[in-house]
């Protein structure tokens, strides 16, 4: 009998069972997805973007298909993070996947006080950044597109944590390289590349968005080449691991991440089609890996042929 192909990756001091990790904002909490998939399946997922209180998140409707995806605004709706450790957290450790939980804010103060809030409890693996957010003390500038902000955050989230930090940046730069490269000498653990695009979808019956609001966030196919490339760009700036996320629905989308440097990827939009595709995708990677006879999944990183 064939052996299977190991399908372990290394993100940093983490271990995962796979390189499939589940994107914040399609996965809910985990638990919502337990009774149709086998969470432990996965090599983990992250968690809705936390914050210091409640948010009720943007009117509907939220989302809007698009020919190659959906252009999303949720608004960063989640029940707050001390509500997420009582009510949700307890739960989750009974599943050996890794839990990683994403944190915003608007402050560097409300991020370092969401990680705080999680350093006094068990069952969280790490915390990804999302620097996408305004910074409403420096007028409104997000972090993730001025470097010494994103520098300053990660500072003061390291001296908060003692659990590896990773920074999901944010795709609206000139050159990813330097928010990368700012984020790892500031002291993260991995990067997350990327987030959304900013887009819009009008109706031209009503005259107005498809969505609650004027615009949303591109997500699904249509960015994946463009993720691809700043997947690339990352891994030759940094030394420290890097996941990749944008448009990720097959095992060859899986693999063609790892060969531009990608330690793991993120499957996001894909869920909304089918619940179960992060599972689905550890048995597809699985299957093409034997068949290219890849005895290891972490060969395959960063072997792009020149």
């Amino acid at each position: 009998m064939e052996q299977r192909p190991d399908l372990r990756v290394r993100i940093g001091t983490i271990e995962l069972a796979s390189p499939i990790i589940a994107a914040s904002g399609t996965f809910g909490y985990g638990l919502e997805f337990a009774h149709l998939t086998d969470l432990n399946r996965l090599g983990g997922f992250v968690t809705k973007g936390l914050s210091v209180k409640p948010m009720a998140g943007a009117p509907a409707p939220r989302l809007a298909e698009t020919a190659a995806g959906m252009v999303n605004a949720v608004g960063l709706q989640n029940i707050g993070v001390r509500a997420f450790v009582a009510e949700k957290l307890p739960a989750l450790r009974s599943y050996r996947t890794s839990v990683v939980a994403n944190v915003f804010g608007s402050t560097v103060e409300e991020y370092v006080e969401v990680v705080r809030v999680l350093e006094d409890s068990e069952g969280v693996a790490a915390y990804e950044l999302n620097v996408s957010c305004p910074n409403t003390d420096e007028g409104g500038r997000e972090f993730g597109i001025d470097a010494g902000l994103t520098a300053k955050l990660v500072e003061q989230a390291r001296r908060a944590s003692r659990r590896p930090l990773w920074v999901k940046l944010s795709p609206l730069v000139t050159d990813i390289r330097l928010m990368a490269r700012a984020a790892e000498e500031a002291g993260a653990d991995a990067l997350t590349v990327a987030n959304t695009f900013p887009a819009m979808s009008l109706d031209i019956q009503t005259r107005k968005s498809r969505l609650g609001r004027l615009s949303g966030g591109l997500s699904g196919p249509a960015i994946k080449p463009l993720t691809l490339k700043l997947v690339y760009e990352t891994c030759q700036a940094v030394r420290i691991p890097v996941i990749g996320v944008g448009g990720i629905e097959t095992a060859e989308d899986v693999l063609e991440y790892m060969l531009a440097g990608a330690s793991a990827v993120q499957v996001g939009t894909a869920h909304f089609a089918n619940p179960c595709i992060s599972v689905d995708l550890v048995e597809g990677v699985e299957k093409l890996a034997t068949k290219l006879k890849v005895r290891c999944i972490n060969k395959l990183r960063g072997a792009l042929s020149a």
